[in-house]
């Protein structure tokens, strides 16, 4: 704690201009509606901003972790009096390179990602436009939806290395991406900051009308009317895990004011009032009783906090190019059309 504090000082005094909120309720930022005040959330208005804050956090040995939209998130009621917050929101560069590739920052929202890609005749992104994270969030968890994940359309992703207060530049192929997974949730100390969008070209009519279709396919079976968290559970392999739940008879289960949503079994919603105790309630309830009727053990999809946050001394061993924080700015190399 006397740590925190220290941090929290020197982020006023050497970050006069940096947005800075204490004992903020995660409530007012979760998709949820839900959790209680965590000590500060930091929110850096450029890569730049967040290097530095970065450092005077390893200064004081603390640990941060980053959040964008938190829309996959579990906040807990009590809140995280002991934790400082920081979000990628900010960080919004999106443009054209020369090559005709796209660069995102880590706050860029999928919807605006996707829209970018459609207004400029490419192709690949439909499937992320109505997935309500960020770049950053969606990359970290290989997001996915409708037969498309971020592993198909990422060409390659810059992040800050926090143990080492480094930037690198790693490929696709070493990002180690999987069923909601990627090197970025398998280590500590992985800060996304942005990416390069490698898509083909394709006809812009076409590409807005596959998402108007995939767009309509989300309001029709999905509770897009109540908060959530998206999917509450991954996928068991050779299984879907609304099937599961539905098959289990657990299809509007409630617990206080969290419910297996009536419209889609794979959502737990908030219908009114509802902690982070009856969320996490009803999601062992519905994993015990699904184990107990199929045998399948299902995997929350959901951040569920606190876990332990802590920064590791090195990473697992991939390919990655260093670059500095000029390079990822697009006041240098990348300059914007």
């Amino acid at each position: 704690m006397e740590n925190l504090e220290l941090a929290i000082e020197r982020i006023k005094k050497e970050l006069p201009g940096m947005k800075l909120q204490e004992n903020e309720p995660m409530s007012a930022h979760s998709s949820f509606r839900i959790g209680g005040p965590v000590r500060a959330l930091a929110t850096p208005g450029d890569v730049t901003g967040l290097t530095r804050l970065c450092a005077i956090l390893k200064e004081q040995k603390l640990a941060p972790m980053l959040v964008g939209n938190c829309t996959n998130i579990l906040f807990p009621d009590e809140g995280l009096p002991d934790l400082l917050l920081v979000s990628t929101e900010k960080l919004q560069k999106l443009f054209l390179l020369p090559d005709g590739a796209i660069y995102a920052e880590a706050g860029v929202s999928l919807s605006k990602l996707s829209s970018f890609a459609q207004a400029n005749g490419l192709a690949g992104l439909e499937f992320a436009s109505g997935i309500p994270g960020t770049v950053g969030g969606a990359l970290r968890m290989n997001a996915g939806a409708y037969g498309g994940e971020m592993k198909d359309v990422v060409e390659s992703v810059v992040y800050y290395y926090l143990p080492e207060q480094t930037l690198y530049e790693i490929s696709r192929d070493n990002c180690r991406f999987g069923y909601r997974s990627s090197i970025f949730q398998q280590a500590a100390g992985f800060a996304i900051l942005s990416a390069v969008f490698r898509l083909p070209a394709g006809d812009k009519d076409e590409i807005a009308a596959k998402m108007r279709e995939l767009g309509e396919k989300r309001r029709e079976k999905q509770p897009l009317d109540l908060p959530s968290a998206g999917s509450a559970f991954k996928r068991p392999e050779g299984h879907y895990a609304a099937q599961l739940i539905d098959e289990a008879g657990l299809k509007g289960y409630s617990v206080g004011g969290a419910q297996v949503s009536e419209k889609h079994a794979g959502f737990v919603v908030n219908k009114g009032g509802a902690t982070s105790h009856d969320v996490y309630e009803l999601l062992m309830h519905v994993r015990n009783t699904v184990h107990d009727k199929s045998g399948i053990a299902l995997e929350p999809e959901i951040i569920i906090l606190p876990p332990d946050y802590c920064l590791v001394d090195d990473g697992p061993a991939v390919h990655r190019n260093r670059v500095t924080v000029t390079d990822v700015s697009g006041e240098t190399q990348r300059g914007e059309n």
